[in-house]
């Protein structure tokens, strides 16, 4: 029954940060969709850390490369989402309140996303066909 709780709190938080960025889109005072590019950071970011599972062997070394280079492209990735509404504001493309939306939205999705990983990627008998 927790995964079950865990699932509908991670979901809740999910359509809280999705919120966030279609409020920063669909306002009046903001009027254009260009904050929903951010959309494509949120489906690539977990992309490097399936491949380094999926590559890196279970051996329990202090480091591993495969590891260690989704790590730094999964923050690549984090990072850039964070960076696009700054730089759309700087650009006077989109409102700094839009951007302000985006930011907030961007924090709530990637926690939920860090949630989920925690939450349901820690065991070993785990395995992500069931998803």
């Amino acid at each position: 029954m927790a995964g079950i709780k865990a699932l509908v709190g991670l979901s809740f938080s999910g359509a809280i940060g999705l919120t966030f960025l279609l409020l920063s889109c669909a306002l009046e005072q903001y009027g254009v969709y260009w904050p929903l590019f951010v959309l494509m950071f949120y489906v690539v970011c977990p992309v490097p850390h399936f491949i380094a599972k999926r590559l890196s062997d279970d051996t329990d070394a202090a480091s591993n490369a495969c590891r260690e280079l989704a790590y730094f492209f999964t923050t690549g990735i984090v990072v850039s989402a964070f960076g696009l509404p700054v730089v759309l504001a700087r650009a006077a493309v989109i409102k700094w309140g839009a951007c302000g939306l985006v930011m907030a939205g961007n924090a709530v999705i990637f926690l939920t996303i860090l949630g989920f990983f925690l939450i349901f990627g820690g065991g070993d008998d785990f395995s992500w066909e069931q998803w």
